[in-house]
């Protein structure tokens, strides 16, 4: 026997490589992902191509090339600064009233016990099945206004001179409007969440002299953090693009006082017929949203791999 047949004999054989077996369950879900694809990317695509020309409807024919010309004016434009200000306080202003009110309401309904709190939960998260467009006409119609609303009639009652809140207070206005159709989203996943806290942990904090409020910065709020987060997360998402309220109630006014980049877009492309604009705001719309969802995805991912 030779060296070279020893050490051939002593080295571990390879373990040899399976061929590959054909898995059609990429067959089954490519028409879905082909079908997804064609619906984001045709849309975006188009306003991208209308984005980079000027077309105008009232002038159809004249399509001509301008590259960022339309992102220049968007930007520069009046209503771009005050538009993106109104967007950042109508997002932090419901988020902060939905979170903070979210835990409070919950945490009331999960520590008290009485006659009815099934249906004190059914009406509080009612709000949140109800159109848009219905609950910004109730608001503006028998809440807000300045003759026949509730408001005014409690301004009476005292003797104080109604107020129009729609024209005096427009972004205050949407705030509490938005909020509180928002609001019992927040209750739901934060009342659904304060259910599964484990009660053992409470009794043992209430037998070691824990008060209610040291039970709750300390372990109530703790258990909570992961469903704050992912109720921060979706309400972001579709607080950026709240239109319904605006248009039904104010129309953005007085001025650019209750206008957001979603109102600002549709006044470009459908009030002044200018689509190339239009085009580029809601690229720029698309930008700053995924930029937040990036930044709330990555918070929220670090949220559920910390250890409780």
């Amino acid at each position: 026997m030779t060296i070279s047949s020893v050490s051939a004999a002593l080295e571990p054989s390879l373990p040899t490589r399976k061929p590959r077996r054909f898995d059609p369950s990429g067959l089954l879900v490519s028409p879905s992902v082909a079908l997804l694809l064609l619906w984001m990317i045709v849309p975006l695509g188009m306003t991208l191509y209308f984005s980079l020309i000027r077309y105008n409807l009232l002038y159809p024919g004249e399509n001509e090339f301008v590259g960022l010309e339309n992102f220049t004016y968007f930007l520069t434009d009046s209503g771009f600064l005050p538009g993106a200000t109104n967007t950042l306080l109508l997002v932090g202003s419901v988020l902060l009233i939905s979170v903070v009110l979210g835990v409070l309401i919950s945490a009331l309904l999960e520590a008290t016990d009485f006659m009815g709190r099934g249906i004190v939960r059914v009406l509080l998260i009612s709000p949140f099945f109800i159109m848009p467009t219905v609950g910004a006409l109730v608001w503006k119609n028998l809440i807000f206004h300045p003759v026949s609303g509730v408001l005014a009639a409690v301004w009476k009652l005292f003797g104080a001179q109604p107020v129009d809140w729609l024209a005096h207070y427009p972004l205050l206005s949407i705030i509490i409007i938005v909020s509180w159709q928002w609001l019992p989203f927040a209750i739901l996943i934060l009342m659904t969440a304060m259910q599964s806290l484990d009660q053992e942990q409470k009794e043992a904090a209430r037998l070691d002299g824990a008060g209610p409020i040291a039970i709750f910065w300390h372990l109530t709020l703790p258990h909570l953090a992961r469903p704050i987060a992912v109720v921060v997360m979706i309400e972001t998402i579709f607080l950026l693009s709240v239109f319904a309220e605006i248009f039904t109630t104010t129309n953005g006014g007085p001025g650019y006082a209750s206008t957001n980049l979603a109102y600002l877009i549709y006044n470009q492309a459908l009030v002044q017929f200018d689509v190339g604009m239009a085009s580029a705001g809601g690229l720029i719309a698309v930008v700053i949203a995924n930029i937040a969802a990036i930044l709330l995805v990555r918070m929220l991912g670090k949220n559920l791999t910390d250890k409780p």
